[in-house]
């Protein structure tokens, strides 16, 4: 077997391989996210075979969609609570500034901005209640 010994020489450096071997080309670099993603979409290939999996999935999905549900509505309910307390607040203002208009210290546009005040934000209020009631 010549030919081996041809391939395999060296010239005395510490050569492995000869020169006219074929080199290996670079292998193409491939970023940590690029093999994460991969490893993923394979991880979720083969879960959505297995049925526990799968219905653990389903099971958080519902109690997810259960949860973010009603954590909607309370944040409707208190929403709804805060405007109309302002609102109350904004009562409380406009009779001061009827009694300050009564009394001809205080002008027209201060006892119509009370009155819109309240009217808004017991109309922010009100509506919010609704749309929990809307919801159930």
């Amino acid at each position: 077997m010549p030919w081996l010994k041809e391939r395999f020489a060296s010239d005395g450096g510490s050569l492995i391989v000869a020169l006219q071997t074929a080199k290996i080309e670079a292998v193409s670099k491939v970023s940590n996210w690029q093999k994460i993603g991969v490893l993923a979409r394979v991880a979720g290939k083969q879960a959505g075979r297995n049925r526990t999996i799968s219905a653990a999935k389903r099971a958080i999905g519902t109690t997810l969609r259960t949860f973010i549900r009603v954590a909607h509505q309370l944040w409707l309910e208190v929403m709804g609570t805060v405007f109309l307390a302002m609102a109350a607040f904004g009562a409380f203002g406009f009779f001061r500034e009827y009694a300050k208009f009564h009394a001809g210290q205080a002008s027209a546009g201060h006892l119509l901005a009370a009155v819109l005040f309240t009217l808004t934000f017991g109309w922010f209020g009100v509506s919010s209640f609704w749309r929990v009631r809307k919801r159930q």
